[in-house]
C-alpha cells in the first residue's frame, strides 16, 4: 500500500516539475538580457502572454445557461425519485 502512495507522489512530483520547466525557462531568458530596455520589453511580453492565458472565457449564452439549469433540475428530480423508492423501515 505504501509503495503505491510513494509511486503516486513520485509521479505527481515529476509531472509538476515538467510543467514548471517552460515557465522558468522563459523567465531566465529575460533575466539575462543585458540591455535594460530590451529586458523590460521582454518582461512586458511575458506579462501580456500570462494575462491572455488567465483571461476568463467569454460568458456563455443565456440559452445555454438555461439548458444547463434545466438539465440539472432533471438530474436532481431523478435522484429524488430514486431516493423515495428506498425502503427506510426495513
Amino acid at each position: 500500500m505504501n509503495s503505491i502512495i510513494v509511486r503516486y507522489c513520485f509521479a505527481a512530483s515529476i509531472a509538476l516539475a515538467l510543467t514548471a520547466l517552460p515557465a522558468a525557462a522563459v523567465e531566465q531568458n529575460c533575466r539575462f538580457i543585458p540591455a535594460k530596455a530590451d529586458r523590460e520589453a521582454c518582461y512586458k511580453r511575458q506579462e501580456e502572454e500570462l494575462a491572455a492565458k488567465r483571461k476568463p472565457a467569454a460568458p456563455a449564452a443565456e440559452s445555454t445557461t438555461l439548458e444547463t439549469l434545466r438539465q440539472l433540475r432533471q438530474d436532481d428530480d431523478a435522484v429524488y425519485r430514486s431516493i423515495n423508492n428506498i425502503c427506510r423501515g426495513c
